[in-house]
């Protein structure tokens, strides 16, 4: 469980309220929020921006659970369905001055084409379509491109995943009762792989990694690059893959 670092109260109604401050950071955020494995963080983020709306409260509270809910893997589409359904109870006013915040914070910047086009031409593989069904363990936008599966009785799988500069994905852990785990063959742009309690690798086109099962990392792009690489689902018997927490903007950004 990751217990979530919260100084919004302190830092604005420290000296004023202090024990409110407290019952913020330390009690509603440390602890309630923090509950994870009870609850996901993403589903906490989508009761939170109904509740407040419910409310019609509009204000900075909701902005900020907004930008929550998109870190927390919420898409666009998953928001604009959610303030629609939520409409019909809550009310149409509130959804339109909901919506007017969305839009502002799922604003995505203009694509650059030329870019996206450059790191294309430099792989032979396609980079595929947006990675919908697995965004909400992702942070920023990945794409992905199903290659093969051999057909035997466990398959290995391949496929070509893409990442935007800064996107990674969350930790996990591939789970096997026997054989299992994964390898990168890093194949275009440059990115980064960690293990827990390790330091992060540079990858750059041409390493392989493999990652046995059982052992917790994430992988992605780095800030001012795009990367792509073969991700291999080693076969193996019972094989699961299990999600965890996001990697923190703290984290990453001290990565050199």
């Amino acid at each position: 469980m990751m217990k979530i670092k919260q100084t919004a109260g302190r830092d604005q109604l420290g000296e004023f309220a202090p024990k409110f401050a407290e019952l913020n950071d330390d009690i509603l955020f440390g602890e309630v929020w923090s509950r994870n494995e009870k609850l996901s963080l993403r589903d906490r983020s989508l009761v939170t921006v109904v509740a407040l709306m419910a409310q019609g409260l509009t204000d900075s509270s909701l902005t900020f659970h907004l930008q929550e809910a998109k870190k927390n893997g919420i898409t666009k589409t998953e928001i604009a369905e959610i303030i629609t359904h939520a409409a019909f109870y809550a009310g149409w006013p509130k959804a339109w001055a909901v919506f007017r915040l969305a839009k502002e914070v799922w604003n995505e910047k203009p694509s650059d084409d030329s870019a996206k086009s450059k790191h294309a031409a430099e792989m032979v593989f396609p980079i595929g379509s947006p990675n919908d069904g697995y965004a909400q363990y992702f942070i920023g936008q990945s794409y992905l491109a199903p290659l093969a599966k051999t057909d035997d009785e466990h398959p290995a799988l391949f496929a070509n995943v893409t990442f935007e500069p800064g996107c990674r994905n969350n930790w996990h852990i591939h789970h096997a009762k026997n054989g299992g785990g994964q390898v990168l063959i890093c194949i275009a742009g440059e990115g980064w792989y960690q293990e827990e309690g390790k330091e992060a690798v540079s990858l750059t086109p041409g390493m392989i990694i493999t990652i046995p099962p059982e052992v917790k990392h994430w992988h992605g792009a780095k800030a001012d690059s795009w990367f792509s690489h073969i991700a291999v689902e080693v076969p193996g018997e019972g094989n699961s893959n299990e999600w965890c927490e996001s990697v923190s903007d703290d984290e990453y950004e001290q990565l050199k």
